[in-house]
């Protein structure tokens, strides 16, 4: 009795841990069906596999990978704001300190299109003022895993 109640808790654990695997989300469709079901997205954005855009010129994009969460997040299908495409928008703001600038309130947008292609937003806002000090966008697509796109979604 004692080795059957082992077993089957063996089997429970392996089967739970099946269950809360992560899934990469390989298409804005995908994204929208896991969104829906309130499921929790996270955003993995390897930059140097974007194009980097600062006061209207491309430059050099960073080797640096960074990480948000969609929790909170909008979804406008076309045309609902004079949007040609449908896309979700999510933001998140942290206090960092930056060693360039101190404290500063690292703002960060993604839109994810309906067409795969993905805008960032990074700035950095000095907390009392919001002046910006640090502004870029990148620009990059959905990744499937095989192709050289930055933008990694997962579903936990």
């Amino acid at each position: 009795m004692k080795r059957l109640l082992t077993a089957g808790t063996l089997i429970l654990c392996a089967f739970g841990s099946l269950a809360a695997q992560t899934k990469q989300l390989k298409s804005f469709d995908e994204l929208m069906r896991s969104l829906k079901a309130g499921k929790e997205v996270r955003a993995v954005i390897h930059y140097a596999k974007c194009k980097l855009v600062i006061d209207s010129v491309e430059t050099t994009s960073p080797d640096a990978v960074g990480g948000m969460s969609l929790s909170t997040f909008e979804y406008f299908a076309r045309m609902s704001v004079r949007n040609p495409k449908a896309f979700v928008s999510s933001s998140e703001t942290v206090l960092i300190s930056h060693p360039r600038y101190g404290y500063v309130h690292n703002y960060v947008k993604i839109r994810i299109y309906e067409d795969s292609k993905v805008e960032i937003t990074a700035r950095y806002l000095v907390p009392n003022t919001l002046k910006v000090v640090m502004d870029e966008t990148f620009y990059g697509a959905i990744s499937t895993g095989d192709d050289p796109n930055g933008v990694f979604l997962f579903e936990d």
